[in-house]
């Protein structure tokens, strides 16, 4: 039966990791890559009426995304993304796409022909192309053109018949994009200039009437751009002006480097979070080892199935997420560690210790994944990647960690190998009772580094001591503010890297070589530096966009990354940022007051608005750039320190039940100290793993992470100072208002919602 079992085991594993090894390379190359990791560009359209008298309809949206869709069908991109966002807005994702400003023109492009006289007067236009009639040809000088074909011979008579009236005139214009207020001298001075953009295609004289449905568009083209043209005008026109509100433009280079770094701080916290697990629990922590590995198999082949976009906060999410899942682990092996300090036998600790941790690791799950969801609803573009990954990420760990560890750890603990063994588990033999010994579990002696600790017997302090610094918070808000990055204040952010090291001076300079002033703030990242951050406080246009992109990548020789935000967007991300940390919370109390009680949900609203608040402080004292992703961060540590918060409570609940009566303050006290003490391993080694995996980030991630980074190096700090000195005190101290209003001044456990 021993060996029976052993041998599951290995045959159990084995097939895992031959499934694992036989399949992740196929999974891996089928991953959809964001722009963020590849390159590309991602563009917010406001969809406004081409005139007075259009409505912008729900069919009207659908139709412009079928323009907009044909168009990209026209680049040949892989995977693109157009959402319709609200009554009113689309937005278009285009990863992995090489000539970006040529894509960002073929999108916007209103693809409108006309054929008009001198005098602009209509004559023709794109409803009178035949279906797919434009395509590309070559002239009788052998040159590149368009050939198009009409719907109407007899029409198109009409008008060639009334550009011969119009003799020495008598000359065709055909337009793309004619808007009110063009004018044909204008545009024609243009169009002769081959270093300048024109409206006008072609200009054509007309001396006879032609009567076949068959024209020809010639002009300084190159094959692909004829081509494209041809592609653009069979695509149809947009039914609905577009106007940009936010783009960013990621280059290649940035991608490439970008998922270099983070895959590479994966490896190192990985890797540390299992030998952290291995060292310190011993057999339980090589079954997490096992069981943590299969997880991440599993995450990766989910996202690829729901044929998901893996962005670089998306990798983050993964990062963090073993360092969470783990989470499930140290719970239960603490719990069985409690078990057999108790007395129990290696078997009989392990099933109850299971027992007592399901209830606490759903809990812990539940109100993360509240946080996860919120985010993904009010997120956007890249914070939707990482929120995606965070719910897979909670629901895989619940399979992987609570059944799949469970059932692998049965093996072993069935086989009986470790009966007598409780050092495998990390137990020492001095601190096991005897069972029989202690009557009340509510007597048996603490255990552990922090036994001798009274936590509540020092509430106070910790009351007034963040009472001051709560004051010194609001009183920093009040000097230093905010420092708002484009994604918030609007405005446009350029990331450069080029061969040589790059000087504030030498950057300066390229700016005004293009007609551009001086940057509201350039960052060299430190001497001899070949990366710059450029920001201007007010948006670049599209034209300016488009100069930028081009004078860079010819002097640099790699494309700038380009972020631009409108101050509708900015204003935007504000509102949706504190409407979802209000969300968040109200649900998260929700929540903790039907699985617990109102009071333990106040307690633990206080600590989260704490924690939020302490991230934000420390951001505005030292002036640390707020981006979208500062968001994200603020909603994970939400989900991360409640999560944190439930342990506690629930152990206090479960001691509490031990208790017949509660009859004085000091019974109160000894409950939530008692609870603390037996916690406090687990909230520091959970709190332990998910700094490594934030560390490693910070350390060796990509930069555009890096705020997200400190925020939750922060916010983790802040969460477990919180679930210690705040949440549980808070709790107790109006417990104890409560049982000194009680007439028999005494509590009876089983008779609350505790």
């Amino acid at each position: 039966m021993k060996k029976g079992r052993i041998a599951v085991f290995f045959i159990v594993v084995a097939l895992l990791a031959a499934l694992a090894v036989g399949t992740i390379r196929p999974i891996l190359q089928n991953i959809n890559l964001g722009l963020d990791l590849q390159g590309g560009f991602e563009v917010l359209y406001q969809v406004t009426p081409k005139d007075e008298e259009q409505t912008i309809t729900d069919e009207t949206m659908v139709a412009t995304t079928q323009a907009l869709d044909r168009r990209i069908n026209v680049l040949g991109v892989s995977e693109p993304s157009i959402q319709i966002e609200g009554q009113d807005r689309i937005r278009v994702q285009l990863a992995g796409v090489t000539d970006q400003e040529n894509a960002r023109e073929i999108l916007s492009t209103q693809g409108e022909l006309s054929f008009r006289d001198v005098n602009d007067e209509l004559l023709l236009d794109g409803t009178d192309l035949a279906e797919n009639g434009a395509s590309q040809t070559f002239d009788q000088q052998n040159q590149p053109a368009v050939a198009l074909e009409l719907k109407d011979a007899d029409k198109f008579a009409e008008a060639t018949q009334h550009i011969v009236n119009m003799a020495p005139q008598n000359q065709m214009v055909i337009w793309l994009d004619y808007e009110e207020g063009d004018s044909f001298e204008e545009e024609y001075q243009k169009h002769r200039d081959p270093n300048q953009e024109s409206k006008i295609l072609s200009v054509a004289n007309v001396d006879q009437v032609f009567r076949q449905p068959e024209v020809s568009i010639t002009g300084n083209f190159e094959v692909e751009e004829a081509k494209e043209l041809a592609d653009l005008l069979n695509s149809g026109s947009l039914p609905v002006a577009l106007e940009e509100l936010h783009l960013t433009s990621v280059g290649a280079q940035f991608g490439q480097e970008a998922l270099e770094q983070t895959v590479f701080a994966g490896y190192v916290a990985i890797i540390a979070i299992f030998l952290f697990m291995i060292f310190y629990y011993r057999l339980p922590g090589i079954i997490s080892v096992v069981t943590l590995s299969f997880y991440i198999y599993l995450i990766l082949l989910v996202f690829q199935q729901l044929n998901a976009v893996l962005t670089l906060p998306g990798i983050a999410a993964l990062i963090l997420g073993v360092g969470m899942a783990v989470d499930a682990n140290i719970i239960s092996a603490e719990r069985i560690k409690d078990e057999i300090q108790s007395g129990k036998s290696i078997r009989s600790a392990f099933r109850a210790g299971n027992r007592r941790s399901i209830g606490t690791i759903f809990d812990a799950n539940i109100t993360t994944l509240l946080a996860a969801s919120v985010l993904f609803i009010f997120g956007t573009s890249s914070v939707k990647g990482f929120a995606t990954m965070l719910i897979i990420s909670i629901l895989v760990s619940f399979i992987t960690a609570v059944y799949g560890s469970r059932f692998l750890l049965s093996l072993w603990v069935n086989s009986g190998l470790f009966k007598n063994k409780p050092g495998w588990f990390g137990v020492k033999r001095s601190d096991i009772d005897n069972l029989h010994e202690v009557e009340d579990e509510s007597k048996r002696r603490l255990k552990g580094p922090y036994r001798k600790v009274n936590f509540v017997k020092h509430r106070k302090f910790f009351f007034i001591g963040t009472g001051v610094l709560l004051l010194v918070g609001f009183i920093s808000l009040f000097v230093f503010k905010f420092n708002l990055g484009i994604d918030f204040a609007s405005g446009t952010r350029i990331d450069l890297i080029a061969q040589e090291p790059l000087t504030e001076e030498s950057v300066n300079n390229e700016f005004s070589s293009i007609g551009l002033a001086a940057p509201d703030e350039l960052l060299i990242d430190g001497e001899n530096s070949k990366r710059a951050t450029a920001s201007y406080v007010g948006a670049l246009s599209e034209e300016e966009s488009q100069i930028v992109k081009a004078h860079f990548q010819e002097t640099y020789g790699t494309d700038p990354s380009i972020s631009t935000v409108s101050p509708i967007v900015g204003k935007e991300l504000t509102k949706n940022a504190i409407f979802a940390l209000i969300i968040a919370s109200i649900g998260m109390v929700i929540y903790v007051a039907i699985r617990f009680e109102i009071f333990f949900g106040l307690a633990a609203i206080l600590a989260l608005l704490h924690d939020a608040f302490f991230i934000i402080v420390v951001f505005s004292i030292f002036q640390i750039e707020l981006d979208i992703n500062f968001i994200a961060a603020i909603l994970t540590i939400i989900g991360y320190s409640i999560n944190d918060t439930i342990v506690t409570f629930d152990r206090i609940r479960e001691n509490m039940g031990y208790e017949k009566k509660i009859r004085t303050r000091e019974d109160l006290e000894r409950v939530v100290n008692r609870s603390l003490v037996q916690t406090m391993t687990r909230s520091l080694n959970t709190i332990i793993t998910v700094i490594i995996g934030v560390l490693a980030l910070l350390i060796f991630g990509n930069e555009s992470i890096s705020t997200f980074s400190i925020a939750l190096l922060i916010g983790l700090i802040a969460g477990t100072y919180s679930s210690i000195c705040l949440a549980s005190q808070l709790w107790l101290t109006w417990k104890i208002k409560q049982l000194e209003k009680q007439p028999k001044g005494q509590l009876d456990p089983s008779q609350t919602d505790v």
